[in-house]
């Protein structure tokens, strides 16, 4: 029978990766806390993940891009109301943020700031994430109606709005930054939708 130890094991030292690239970034991630916190000796980790602290923090953005697309894609199904799923989104992100007293953002806006052109795999994957989430919010409002082409430029500017409001919100301890970018954002999506339906009418 295979041993459930391997898993657990590897999935604690991604977890503790995700949550150390949440409040320190890439950098300021010391691996020894990393192996601390994840209570494994560090001759795991290199069996799990043999590039090191690099891989590693792959698949720390891979778990995050997971459980972010879990998450929009429940409301995208649970509302026909694109405008109502994206707000939904929105203040689920600034409810994390704020327990956390402003301090924990969301990671890959962390590590893309701080990446540089030789850190070749990590912006692959970086890029990657942004990619599926632009693609997630398309399908969200190619469904609303919202033709192709303007769905795709319409979720650039979304996901953008997302990332930087948070990096906004976090740096100045305080969710205004947010509040102000959803609410003008989501309007601006709102007054799309109905003169879409407008037209059609």
């Amino acid at each position: 029978m295979k041993s459930n130890d391997a898993p657990s094991s590897r999935e604690r030292l991604v977890a503790a990766m995700f949550d150390s690239l949440q409040r320190k970034g890439l950098h300021g991630a010391g691996l020894s806390e990393i192996l601390h916190e994840a209570q494994a000796p560090k001759g795991v980790m290199y069996h799990h993940f043999p590039g090191g602290k690099t891989d590693l923090a792959v698949a720390a953005i891979e778990a995050a891009v997971t459980q972010i697309k879990a998450s929009l894609q429940q409301l995208a199904d649970a509302n026909t109301d694109p405008v109502e799923a994206l707000k939904t989104w929105w203040n689920h992100a600034h409810k994390r943020l704020e327990r956390s007293g402003f301090e924990r953002g969301c990671p890959l806006a962390t590590i893309s700031l701080e990446s540089t052109p030789d850190d070749a795999e990590l912006r692959q994957s970086l890029a990657q994430a942004f990619g599926e989430f632009r693609e997630l919010v398309t399908g969200m409002l190619v469904k609303a109606g919202v033709g192709a082409k303007r769905s795709a430029q319409l979720a650039a500017l979304i996901v953008s709005a997302y990332e930087g409001s948070l990096i906004q919100a976090r740096v100045a301890g305080s969710a205004k930054p947010m509040n102000d970018t959803v609410e003008m954002l989501l309007g601006l999506l709102r007054t799309e939708l109905v003169n879409l339906k407008g037209t059609r009418a």
